[in-house]
């Protein structure tokens, strides 16, 4: 018997409502495996691959790509074939008819609700030898698209009242930029049409050759990966405009959150990190350490890491439901990383118990993931102090804006070589500026320069830690 079963976006953890749809790596008719990955889902934290909890053919897809969805949201459909039950087996069977209907199988459409699946977003484990099946023609695909009933549409929109548009003409109105409320559709019953989308961007009437789906450009069709909402030009080319969504929606909300929650304070220090780069050198040399890319950040995330240990007041959190301060006793600790889908703080777990050659390794894995956007939401959770390099960009200071949650955050600048007093006499040598930004509910002004003061020592003279430890 021939069952239809209704994929929903899974709660994704962490917080997250909702999630745009990035990539369909099925088709309609694909044949699908348990746990086979069906699509790509972007959250406001990183990029997801969405697992098949059910083995069938792929019978309707309800979403196009680009589009927002809130969690519990139908997605696509799955026909699966499952083995009738004994009661059903006992049955009497129907007289024989010349009826040629009679031939097809039986199919029970189950509702339309969210159903709760124990699979893990992006981990379930794929069937051995499965891969990404073939697409069919990308024509095929809009077809599909377009026949998406209106109750779909709506369904999409979460049930909030609003224009009557089908899902892929609502996705190219917010590609252009087009507000749909201010809209009345052509099409039957009100309905707001491709046509009416493009002729509110030109101004113009479309020819019909325009307004055939392959003349819409790539990004616009279905199937296809969309990493970033990309910017529209309006006709005089006086402005850009780039819809706020994934990652740069949630960074904006949790600056904007920060910066009005918790009191921001500043400190600044610079050094003299000539022995360190020295140091750098000799490890780099040292055979013992080839293929771990220790880096002058390394060194930097081992010094905050040992002076978290002299100073924990800037590793903790306040909570504010309780009216505690939580001071934590370990270093979740998050690497500032931009990436073209916006600033990622993945973090690395008890970094206070790795070691130099760990260490490095573990941050240049995240930061590679950050870019590559396959940074798991794990990933991103639970850091406890921050480290941003600004200095990779030429800048030498700056003010840097906490992580919700967190009691400080360490801008590291630019080395520069300058003069500096050296052993009594003025020499040339390598600069760094450090300036930390603490939340001064948690840390006093005391507190935050002892430790600026330590990662400072560390950084000058590396010796120095072996009176620390």
């Amino acid at each position: 018997m021939t069952t239809i079963k209704t994929v929903t976006l899974p709660d994704l953890g962490e917080g997250l409502t909702e999630s745009d749809l990035v990539e369909w790596v099925v088709a309609v008719g694909d044949t699908v495996e348990l746990n086979q990955v069906v699509a790509e889902v972007e959250t406001a934290k990183a990029l997801v691959q969405l697992p098949s909890p059910y083995a069938g053919t792929v019978a309707e897809l309800l979403v196009e790509p680009g589009v927002t969805v809130p969690v519990g949201t139908a997605l696509l459909t799955i026909a699966v074939e499952e083995p009738a039950t004994a009661e059903v087996a006992a049955e009497p069977q129907p007289a024989p008819t010349t009826d040629d209907s009679s031939k097809e199988p039986a199919v029970a459409t189950e509702p339309a609700a969210p159903e709760r699946t124990s699979v893990l977003v992006g981990y379930g484990p794929l069937v051995e030898g499965t891969s990404r099946p073939r697409r069919r023609s990308r024509s095929a695909d809009w077809a599909a698209a377009h026949a998406v009933a209106d109750d779909v549409g709506l369904a999409l929109a979460g049930g909030r009242i609003g224009p009557k548009v089908l899902p892929p003409v609502r996705k190219l109105a917010h590609d252009l930029g087009v507000d749909l409320n201010k809209m009345v559709g052509s099409g039957k019953d009100g309905m707001i049409t491709r046509e009416d989308v493009l002729r509110a961007v030109s101004g113009v009437e479309v020819s019909p050759a325009a307004r055939r789906p392959d003349a819409l450009s790539a990004a616009h069709r279905p199937g296809l990966a969309r990493p970033a909402p990309a910017p529209t030009r309006s006709e005089s080319a006086r402005e850009t405009r780039t819809p706020v969504a994934g990652v740069r929606k949630q960074t904006a909300a949790a600056m904007v959150a920060s910066a009005f929650t918790a009191p921001h304070a500043s400190t600044s220090l610079t050094v003299d990190v000539t022995p360190t780069l020295e140091l750098l050198e000799a490890f780099r040399a040292d055979r013992a350490l080839q293929g771990h890319r220790i880096s002058i950040l390394t060194l930097v995330a081992k010094a905050v890491t040992i002076a978290v240990g002299r100073n924990p007041s800037v590793n903790a959190h306040w909570d504010e439901a309780a009216g505690e301060i939580v001071q934590y006793g370990f270093v979740n600790l998050g690497i500032a990383a931009a990436t073209p889908r916006g600033l990622l703080v993945p973090c690395i777990k008890d970094a206070d118990h790795l070691r130099l050659p760990a260490l490095a390794d573990a941050i240049a894995h995240l930061t590679e993931e950050a870019r590559a956007g396959t940074t798991t939401p794990a990933d991103l959770a639970g850091g406890t102090i921050t480290i941003t390099n600004i200095g990779v960009f030429g800048v030498d200071t700056g003010t840097p804006i906490l992580v919700p949650g967190q009691a400080a955050i360490l801008a590291t600048g630019a080395i520069r070589r300058q003069p500096w007093e050296f052993q009594d006499q003025v020499a040339l040598r390598s600069v760094m500026t450090l300036s930390l930004s603490f939340d001064h509910r948690l840390v006093d002004g005391a507190e935050a320069a002892r430790f600026l003061a330590d990662v400072g020592t560390i950084l000058a003279r590396p010796g120095a830690v072996l009176g620390m430890v």
